[in-house]
């Protein structure tokens, strides 16, 4: 099976998300080139920091484009906290404009809360997937951010999670998973993600 590819546009995390995948025994590489997307098995699309910065990288190296690309193909593909807010057409953190896969925006979290939302909270599901095969609703996983996805069509909503206000901390359509917390950061139920992925999702299309 050709390697997992995880996208390298100079978000942080890159190297936990590797170790993950590298842990449950599939290989995994990073890459900065969008024709390397074409032959992965699959892509994950990570990442930490601020969506301004991380667009304009995407859009300077051509993977945007390749992003979209790769999503409309049907390969296997994995987002990961801003990996899933620039998934939308719009966020409200220097009103940046997505990749608008997903229809929505992203809106920073409310007044009165404390920002950024760290730490563990409960995901629940309200769709079946595979990549939840085993993962009780209610699970807790380990979440850091100050912004969160607000589909326009719920029917991207896979599951959702409260602080404050109730958001989508998982988005799925198909081939297509994100997830606004870190499976990599939240222990074994955060590593089953990544293994049912790679069992359901990528070994299935190969």
């Amino acid at each position: 099976m050709n390697p997992i590819v995880i996208i390298d546009y100079g978000a942080g995390n890159l190297r936990s998300v590797q170790k993950a995948f590298e842990h449950l025994g599939h290989e995994a590489v990073f890459t900065d080139d969008p024709a390397v997307l074409k032959d992965a098995a699959a892509v994950v699309f990570p990442g930490q920091g601020a969506s301004s910065p991380a667009m304009a990288a995407l859009e300077s190296t051509g993977m945007s484009e390749a992003v979209r690309r790769t999503v409309a193909s049907g390969k296997p593909f994995f987002g990961v906290c801003l990996g899933l807010q620039l998934m939308l057409e719009r966020s409200e953190e220097g009103d940046t404009p997505g990749l608008g896969i997903v229809p929505g925006t992203v809106k920073r979290l409310g007044p009165g809360l404390k920002v950024p939302h760290m730490g563990w909270n409960a995901v629940d599901f309200d769709t079946a997937h595979p990549v939840f095969d085993g993962v009780p609703s209610g699970s807790y996983f380990y979440f850091v951010h100050s912004y969160y996805a607000a589909p326009t069509d719920p029917s991207w909503v896979a599951g959702t999670t409260d602080y404050g206000v109730r958001f989508a901390s998982v988005m799925a359509r198909g081939n297509m998973v994100a997830t606004q917390f870190h499976p990599e950061k939240s222990g074994e139920i955060g590593l089953r993600l990544y293994d049912n992925f790679v069992r359901h999702l990528v070994q299935t299309s190969v």
